[in-house]
């Protein structure tokens, strides 16, 4: 065996036990309360981009779309989303050169009987962006591509979110059903 070839198969190795001693470990798969249901994503806006991204999300995670005739669905409810954007740097002659886009969104999670899993809370994403004053040629594409990604981020916080909520909850009943075995 030659030193490079020993080389190349020790690389792998040591990428292994560096991730391992880093304390790094993959993301569980989203975790989703057993009792959810039906679950029906509502939005202040009816054609809302994230609203659709969060039902196809919720879809992939196991859990079951609700339909019409659905009563007792529970309820993701988006009441509101707002996108903001704030110049952070101006050039000499005062024009902004650089910009902050904002995406906050406030959200709750209820059961058809009204009780809250979820209480509201609101969860905020900022991106900076350049944008040159005297060739503007690109900018909103730009900006359009960071509302996208953003948004597939928002996705990933509400449903991170959500999954937090559901292990709390399974940790939480785990002890209280072994105290009341005899």
């Amino acid at each position: 065996m030659t030193p490079r070839s020993l080389f190349k198969r020790a690389i792998p190795v040591a990428l292994v036990l560096a991730l391992s001693a880093c304390g790094f470990h993959l993301r569980s798969a989203l975790v989703l309360p057993p009792d959810l249901g039906p679950v029906r994503v509502v939005s202040v806006d009816r054609y809302s981009p994230l609203a659709e991204s969060l039902a196809q999300a919720l879809t992939r995670a196991g859990a079951v779309p609700a339909t019409d005739e659905t009563t007792d669905a529970t309820v993701l409810d988006l009441m509101g989303e707002q996108w903001g954007d704030r110049p952070i740097s101006l050039d000499e002659l005062g024009r902004a050169q650089e910009f902050s886009l904002r995406y906050a969104v406030t959200f709750e999670l209820r059961r058809g009987d009204g009780t809250t899993l979820v209480p509201r809370q609101t969860i905020e994403l900022a991106r900076d962006y350049v944008s040159n004053p005297v060739q503007a040629i690109g900018t909103e594409g730009e900006r359009e591509i960071l509302q996208i990604e953003m948004r597939r981020e928002m996705v990933a916080s509400v449903l991170r979110r959500l999954d937090a909520v559901a292990r709390r909850a399974s940790t939480a009943a785990a002890p209280a059903a072994g105290a009341s075995t005899p």
